[in-house]
């Protein structure tokens, strides 16, 4: 009877908490992190001190603890006339903000300064200092703190936090916990291979993706925080490879189309809209929701309308504006040669959709188009990007381009967003190795920087001479953060955390483990691997039908033996 009224009240309490008209729900989960290291605090002087700093390390339970914390229960801190500091290190890239316990024996509130950083260098930096800003999310504030009780300040991407006591007087700060804000979605998919550099890049590719996924799905935590559609190709390959079907995909697909006109441009860019029609696609062909599809085929249609306008005379790309990726555009005919290939593979996608969704008009429309775009072939003038995109799109010979282009000068051209496609067009040419080879020494280099995960832009050439991420600034080395960057991400403003740079996640799921679907929904799979200079490699990947298991070792004879598992409904071709 006890039983049947805790119920019965557990049903009126999940009545009470239902959604009501006007109200969403955060699909995002809060959760509360430890700093794990105090870096820095100022030095103690007549003016300012800092004493008892360590015990912000110690678990704390987010309140003031009364009548204890005036006997220094807290990392004690002095103003006399000037800020008293201390920096502390979370041990990983975070989104979020920060949540603040603090007392004082003056019975008074006071003002501190919060400061986020992606490096321990921009934590430290003054606002202007080398891109130091507050445009996409404020972090760098003052506040008032309470004289006893908590405060919460966010959110942003971040590691590090520094906080500085503004107000002349005492405060005793009780404790400094992150407070993150994530979508809980396990990580179905994985990689394990005998080489333990891939096996963190794979993990750090797959926490940035998740990073990423907030109310929608984001290029980066710190900035931009908004759903640019560009960014979002790789992010749905790597969501595929790591988490499987989730929301936030289509929510995010749906978003876009809902704030853009058929005849207007995402983001105001053309690549963007093209990169869109890609996402269904391949979202489609990985799910299988083909009522989901059916729910976009009026936009689709008129997207195919607009871009029949821009297809030049002599049938190249005729789109009124283009963008690849920042470090291409300077190199225009490149970006025109990158946008003609992504437009052909665009149609190509619009004629496998069309056949799905059964419009013979729209099907042939598509037709006419990827003919036009295939009579002009383009060079790729250098770039790797553009180079890539020709391959993928099969306007150039996927091995021509890979030896001419892709495997000149090591990581110089590499980008953390068309590194993925680079990728790709060595897998497609048959160079899984220099792929391999590609991921260790350029996604890599990140991680020996500190890097708990993947950046906005990277350049292997950035790391000479230069001090790492977790480190104060080194006199006579370079700031590998503030001290590099162009375009929209000068100094501190560089984006640490951006899910475009997720590609090595997906590519070695493809690839090494050999994981590819072959038919819409996953009802059909791949599984040829591809070891390189591997001896062994396994992982999972997830499937809208249960998860792969796989398995390879390569034997003295240097054959793979392979172990398979897969669930009911998925078809394995090995």
């Amino acid at each position: 009877m006890n039983q049947i009224k805790i119920g019965a009240a557990a049903v009126l309490c999940c009545a009470a908490i239902a959604v009501t008209a006007g109200e969403t729900r955060d699909p995002r989960v809060r959760a509360f992190v430890m700093p794990t290291r105090v870096v820095w605090c100022s030095e103690n002087s007549a003016q300012s001190s800092v004493s008892n700093a360590e015990i912000l390390l110690a678990e704390k339970y987010g309140q003031v603890p009364e009548g204890v914390f005036l006997a220094g229960s807290g990392c004690r801190m002095e103003n006399k006339g000037a800020p008293a500091s201390v920096l502390v290190d979370f041990g990983r890239e975070l989104h979020g903000g920060v949540h603040l316990a603090s007392g004082g024996p003056s019975g008074k509130n006071v003002k501190v300064r919060v400061r986020f950083g992606e490096s321990v260098a921009e934590a430290m930096a003054e606002l202007g200092d080398r891109g130091a800003c507050n445009d996409h999310a404020i972090r760098d504030g003052v506040i008032d703190l309470p004289w006893l009780g908590t405060r919460e300040i966010g959110n942003s991407g971040f590691r590090f936090a520094r906080v500085d006591l503004i107000s002349t007087g005492v405060l005793s700060l009780e404790s400094i916990r992150a407070v993150t804000l994530m979508r809980d979605m396990p990580y179905l998919g994985s990689f394990k291979c005998s080489d333990q550099r891939l096996n963190s890049i794979w993990q750090t590719a797959a926490y940035t993706l998740h990073l990423c996924c907030q109310e929608f799905l984001w290029d980066g935590i710190k900035r931009d925080r908004l759903v640019w559609m560009g960014d979002m190709h790789p992010e749905v390959m790597t969501t595929m490879a790591v988490f499987g079907p989730q929301s936030v995909v289509p929510e995010s697909l749906d978003y876009m189309r809902k704030t853009t006109a058929a005849d207007a441009w995402m983001n105001n860019m053309p690549s963007y809209t093209l990169w869109w029609l890609r996402c269904q696609h391949d979202w489609y062909f990985y799910s299988g929701d083909l009522a989901y599809l059916k729910g976009q085929h009026t936009y689709i249609k008129a997207l195919f309308a607009n871009l029949d306008k821009h297809i030049g005379a002599n049938n190249a790309c005729a789109l009124p504006s283009g963008f690849l990726d920042w470090p291409t555009q300077a190199n225009k005919p490149a970006v025109d040669a990158g946008m003609h290939a992504l437009m052909v593979m665009t149609y190509q996608n619009g004629i496998a959709m069309a056949q799905v969704l059964g419009d013979a008009d729209l099907q042939a429309q598509c037709a006419v188009g990827a003919e036009r775009l295939r009579k002009y072939i383009p060079e790729p003038h250098g770039s790797k990007q553009a180079a890539a995109l020709l391959a993928l799109s099969g306007l150039r010979a996927a091995q021509e381009i890979n030896r001419e282009v892709l495997s000149q000068n090591d990581t110089v051209g590499v980008s953390t967003f068309y590194g993925y496609y680079m990728l790709e067009a060595m897998a497609q040419a048959g160079d899984v190795q220099r792929g391999i080879n590609t991921v260790r020494d350029y996604w890599g280099a990140m991680l020996d920087m500190g890097a708990t995960s993947f950046w906005e832009d990277f350049n292997v050439s950035w790391t000479n001479n230069a001090f790492r991420i977790d480190q104060l600034p080194v006199e006579g080395k370079k700031d590998i953060h503030g001290d590099y960057g162009a375009y929209c991400y000068v100094g501190f403003r560089h984006s640490f955390c951006h899910g475009w740079a997720s590609g090595p996640a997906p590519w070695l799921t493809a690839h090494v483990l050999g994981i590819q679907p072959l038919a819409a929904g996953c009802t059909k799979v791949a599984v040829k691997p591809e070891l390189g200079d591997l001896s062994w490699a396994e992982g999972s990947y997830p499937t809208p039908h249960g998860v792969i298991k796989v398995r390879h070792e390569k034997g003295a004879d240097g054959k793979i033996k392979s172990t398979v598992e897969a669930p009911d409904g998925v078809e394995i071709v090995q």
